[in-house]
């Protein structure tokens, strides 16, 4: 069955939550949005896309600071709601330069930081 964005549910501003995860050590990364456009820029291209809703246009990640994702495999969830990036990580996923945008755990009601910024 071939392929076609417009058939993933969208939420009302026509988005939907796309989880970067790490090919080699399966660990979350970040979740960002994408548009069906940016679904169709990321699997023709091989390179990440999402959209930024704050600056309202497309996000290739690692553009300009060179932290790329480079897709690896592509999923939907059962209900078609959410998408799953598997891809090879360059550098930091996140834009505090950590290596997740996951750093902060909540244990016994206390904030922890698991993770500072990456070297170099």
């Amino acid at each position: 069955m071939r392929f076609d964005a417009q058939s993933l549910t969208y939420n009302a501003q026509g988005l939907i939550p796309a989880i970067a995860q790490d090919e080699a050590s399966g660990e979350v990364l970040m979740m960002a949005w994408m548009n069906a456009e940016a679904v169709e820029k990321t699997l023709e291209t091989r390179r990440v896309t999402y959209w930024s809703r704050s600056r309202n246009d497309f996000w290739i990640k690692g553009e300009t600071s060179g932290h790329t994702q480079e897709l690896v495999d592509f999923r939907v969830d059962c209900d078609r709601d959410a998408l799953l990036m598997i891809i090879r990580q360059v550098g930091p996923a996140c834009h505090t330069n950590r290596r997740t945008c996951f750093y902060t755990s909540v244990r016994d009601g206390e904030e922890r930081e698991l993770m500072g910024p990456m070297e170099g």
